[in-house]
């Protein structure tokens, strides 16, 4: 079995990151297993398992990368799950106005009702003086959609407008 480590990368956003990340790790000798790399707020975060043999020698050849896009690099330990996918079944999209406390709230509710979130993706839209917070949760979960609908709605603002849909996968 391999060893696998947790690399994260976080910075300004410049082009040509992912290439120099990439093609050092490739040189390294590197296996790549799942990734998740996004622009945040102007910023870029990059989340990567990595198989590597020599991990001081990656971790110098990286650190020449982080230093020319200054980036802040971090690499853990981790113990890797591969091949072991979950399908969310449910989808939660939720619309209000932005305030401190709403993620903790909603996470909240559906955490109570046994959802295990998968992925979160938010957004702030709207205007600086009415600012909108838009939020997409998916996950697993037992319970139906309608049950954690009327779960929200008794837990939040009325001024919070949300969504939850089952999600059909076609697996075959």
């Amino acid at each position: 079995m391999s060893e696998w480590t947790m690399l994260t990368l976080v910075g300004r956003d410049q082009e040509g990151i992912v290439a120099a990340v990439t093609a050092v790790l490739h040189k390294e000798g590197c296996q790549l297993g799942e990734t998740s790399m996004m622009r945040l707020g102007g910023n870029f975060s990059m989340m990567l398992m990595l198989s590597c043999g020599a991990e001081v020698a990656v971790l110098e050849a990286l650190s020449e990368v982080a230093e020319q896009f200054e980036l802040r690099l971090h690499l853990d330990q981790i113990e890797a799950q591969l091949h072991d996918h979950r399908q969310a079944n449910v989808r939660v999209t939720v619309h209000g106005a932005d305030r401190i406390g709403l993620v903790a709230e909603v996470t909240a509710v559906l955490a109570a009702g046994g959802l295990s979130v998968l992925d979160l993706c938010s957004d702030v839209a709207g205007s600086a003086d009415k600012p909108l917070y838009l939020l997409q949760i998916e996950g697993v979960c037992e319970l139906s959609a309608e049950a954690l609908q009327l779960a929200l709605r008794a837990a939040l603002d009325e001024d919070v407008q949300f969504s939850v849909d089952e999600i059909e996968t076609l697996l075959g």
